[in-house]
């Protein structure tokens, strides 16, 4: 008796050891896992100038040093990248140096995976209102409050791109390195932080001009990325080069 007993004794607690431990298998496969790279969609890992990108499925979070992987005229002298340069720049202005360096920064850009039409359509702010697949930020079409870029476009370097005050490489216009070296004119580009794509100054090789696009600069249409078609920015060499009149969806948020 006393065996069969401690027989069934052993047999109960295996039983409810075997339960326990079910409901915590249960329990951990009804969670879903967060999203990493691997769950991206293809089009995001052409930003391949990020330190980081991930998902949690509702965003897309992009981390970026901001450093140009170009040559330009801002890094350090005894940087590999530094590459002096004079002579004509963006509009044929005669370039001019401003007095400041490339540095390093830690942007972390956070859009919406899935972006939708906004019915506020908020204005662009100064700073970064976007991120290039080099990891570069993008600009909007003022050096200032409602200031035009006329003085500024001066001190673009060979590659159309230039750094604030405190560091900041930026692209304002056309990003040339990317448009003729690393793809081609009508490749995608980058993304505004309302999360809808930027593309170069062509498609389906023809040149896009403002007339073809509407008060955001952009339009609907198929892209190689999108076969459906997407809401799309251009960037082109006409002001206001990025976007118009604020951005097209909402915004994510950049911080650095």
């Amino acid at each position: 008796m006393k065996l069969n007993s401690c027989k069934k004794i052993v047999l109960f607690l295996f039983g409810v050891l075997t339960i326990t431990s079910c409901s915590k298998d249960e329990s951990a496969d009804s969670t879903t896992p967060p999203l990493n790279n691997t769950d991206l969609p293809a089009v995001y890992k052409k930003i391949y100038g990020a330190t980081s990108i991930t998902t949690d499925g509702t965003y897309i979070t992009i981390k970026s040093t901001g450093l140009p992987d170009h040559k330009s005229v801002y890094y350090e002298t005894t940087n590999p990248l530094y590459e002096a340069f004079s002579g004509s720049t963006f509009g044929g202005n005669t370039f001019k140096k401003n007095p400041n360096s490339i540095v390093a920064k830690t942007y972390t850009f956070k859009i919406p995976l899935d972006p939708k039409v906004s019915s506020t359509h908020a204005a662009t702010p100064l700073g970064a209102i976007g991120v290039a697949v080099n990891g570069i930020p993008l600009y909007n079409q003022y050096a200032a409050p409602n200031t035009p870029l006329t003085s500024e476009v001066i001190s673009f370097d060979q590659y159309r791109g230039h750094p604030s005050g405190t560091g900041s490489y930026h692209y304002h216009v056309e990003p040339l390195y990317l448009t003729t070296v690393k793809v081609t004119k009508s490749s995608l580009l980058g993304f505004l932080l309302d999360g809808f794509p930027v593309y170069g100054p062509e498609e389906n090789g023809i040149e896009v001009t403002n007339a073809m696009l509407d008060g955001y600069h952009g339009h609907t249409s198929v892209t190689p990325d999108y076969p459906n078609g997407i809401y799309h920015y251009h960037i082109n060499n006409t002001d206001p080069y990025i976007n118009g009149s604020g951005f097209y969806g909402t915004p994510g948020t950049v911080t650095q």
